[in-house]
């Protein structure tokens, strides 16, 4: 695998919590340092939530409601990774597909122009409508600043043959291709973000982003997790 030029890396919003909490400095911070040191790589964001909301499991909000709670999460993460990303030395913006006075509005042109500058363009917000994942707007912020690879840091390894925490014979699948991953309804990744990256000829990794060294790997071009091409 070549070494991406410009990557979109899909940060789980529970890479982000702690034994400090839904926010943990010392989490945020250590996410920071692992992408202050890729001077060499245009880097993208998408951050999810689930930290501060996952799913929109509530009993006294409705779908709508909690969705839109879960796009402002996000911003509160993406605000909080810029803060610490300007901490470690890297510049970075935050744009949001849901308006606010402390972000920028998405642009993917103004995106593509940071990104060539050296800034690290965090997207916040999803895709500023409900019912719709943030793995999904992962596919389509990857699709809109050109990226060479989409990678997935989550707190699994990769892509299993089933639910390693329910099955004993779970294995890891080294490389699939999309159509075999839509196929086999895998839950790592949303379907409809694999197929906008199928479609955009986009590659996905899917990767333990707390593996030491496993961020700097996938930016030097080497396999980790599960690739889908």
């Amino acid at each position: 695998m070549a070494a991406p030029r410009r990557l979109l890396l899909k940060l789980s919003g529970e890479a982000f919590q702690g034994e400090a909490g839904p926010l943990s400095p010392e989490s945020i911070a250590a996410i920071a340092r692992d992408i202050a040191s890729l001077s060499k790589t245009e880097l993208g964001i998408v951050v999810g939530g689930g930290n501060i909301l996952r799913d929109g499991r509530s009993p006294w909000l409705d779908r709508v409601e909690a969705d839109t709670l879960g796009m402002l999460a996000t911003i509160v993460n993406g605000l909080a990774l810029r803060a610490a990303l300007v901490a470690a030395g890297r510049e970075a913006i935050v744009q949001s597909a849901v308006a606010t006075e402390l972000t920028e509005p998405i642009s993917a042109r103004k995106a593509r122009q940071a990104l060539a500058s050296g800034a690290v363009v965090i997207f916040a917000g999803g895709t500023g409508n409900p019912f719709v994942t943030t793995d999904t707007a992962a596919a389509i912020r990857a699709a809109s600043i050109e990226a060479d690879l989409l990678a997935k840091g989550s707190n699994v390894a990769g892509v299993y043959s089933e639910d390693p925490r329910k099955g004993k014979k779970a294995r890891l699948i080294p490389e699939l291709s999309y159509d075999e991953y839509l196929a086999g309804r895998f839950g790592v990744m949303d379907l409809a973000a694999v197929e906008i990256c199928r479609d955009q000829k986009i590659p996905i990794a899917v990767f333990d982003l707390a593996k030491p060294g496993a961020l700097a790997a996938l930016a030097a071009g080497k396999r980790v997790g599960t690739l889908i091409s």
